[in-house]
């Protein structure tokens, strides 16, 4: 196997002296995330899970890492003007969060069919929204009228550098809570996270192994690593509605590079980790954030030798902004 160390590769977008230095930034805002443990999980899958809680993060996902990063690395003049970004979900609240704290405008541009949990964090938090059609031409379309508008800086949702160190804190702080941690499963949209993980995991721990989860529905990380280039879907099909972006120009390199493995599921495993993650751990998560679950449980982890000696696997668990609506609703009845 080739060598996936960062220390020696091209430049990325990131590296561990901007990770190190974006969780001192960080560090008084953020919340300090538990890791969780079932004994009733470790005997389902006879390997010794870690969960690291990002539910528990301040917006209810790891979003406020990268976006927290961001808004705090803005210069004065430069945060006067706000930022814009468009998103259909946790790094919409996140970025109004931050930018709140900041006490700076956050102008949020948000697709017509966004959940509408994720739309009132964004109200809770005090972002500018700004709505738009539900595709990507119209989110680029619209945001960059608002930043016309504005004068405001773009904080792009995963395919920024701020962004990605920001996310990158995340493996720092997991590996010190979990030293022994020798394979890191990690859910895969736009790469941000994955990216800033994968870096910060090998730069401090080279031998441990970092592998990514996807949707079937929404499988372009998946292809864009088997074929070597960044693969876009026309349209993507999957509960997990914060794994549907596709890989940036920032984000791809890392993940062909470093990223040991993409494991994808379909929807029903995910809903199946889902509910493992609220009986068993007692813990709300969305679709996305109970992906690394699904994989770990899935016939392509479990049946693949390259991992029968993964023993100690640390799980994110990335966001717990799932719509209960359903749930109140059938209780009223």
């Amino acid at each position: 196997m080739a060598d996936k160390s960062p220390k020696d590769a091209q430049k990325y977008a990131a590296d561990i002296e901007s990770i190190s230095k974006a969780q001192a930034l960080i560090k008084p805002y953020i919340h300090k995330t538990p890791v969780l443990s079932s004994e009733t999980l470790n005997s389902i899958t006879g390997k010794s899970l870690h969960f690291k809680c990002e539910c528990f993060q301040k917006g209810g996902a790891f979003k406020f890492r990268g976006a927290s990063n961001a808004i705090f690395s803005l210069d004065d003049e430069q945060a006067s003007k706000g930022v814009v970004t468009h998103s259909s979900g946790n790094h919409a609240a996140a970025l109004a969060l931050a930018a709140k704290l900041r006490g700076i405008p956050a102008y949020i541009v948000i697709p017509k069919n966004a959940p509408k949990c994720k739309v009132d964090n964004v109200r809770r938090y005090g972002g500018q929204i700004i709505w738009c059609e539900a595709n990507m031409q119209s989110r680029e379309e619209t945001a960059n009228k608002v930043l016309r508008e504005t004068g405001a800086v773009l904080v792009h949702p995963y395919n920024d550098a701020r962004i990605i160190s920001g996310q990158g804190t995340l493996s720092l702080e997991f590996l010190d809570q979990v030293p022994e941690l020798d394979t890191l499963i990690v859910p895969i949209s736009g790469g941000g996270l994955i990216s800033g993980v994968v870096i910060g995991a090998k730069s401090i721990k080279p031998g441990v192994r970092v592998v990514a989860a996807e949707p079937k529905g929404a499988d372009d990380a998946a292809q864009s690593k088997a074929l070597g280039r960044i693969i876009t879907l026309a349209q993507t099909n999957t509960i997990a509605d914060g794994l549907r972006a596709s890989l940036g120009d920032l984000t791809w390199p890392i993940v062909r590079d470093l990223v040991d493995d993409i494991i994808t599921v379909e929807d029903k495993e995910i809903v199946e980790a889902m509910r493992y993650c609220y009986e068993i751990l007692k813990v709300a998560i969305e679709p996305s954030g109970a992906i690394g679950l699904a994989a770990v449980l899935s016939d392509s982890f479990k049946q693949n030798p390259a991992w029968i000696d993964s023993r100690n696997i640390g799980i994110v668990l990335s966001g717990g902004n799932v719509d209960l609506n359903v749930l109140w609703e059938s209780l009223k009845k």
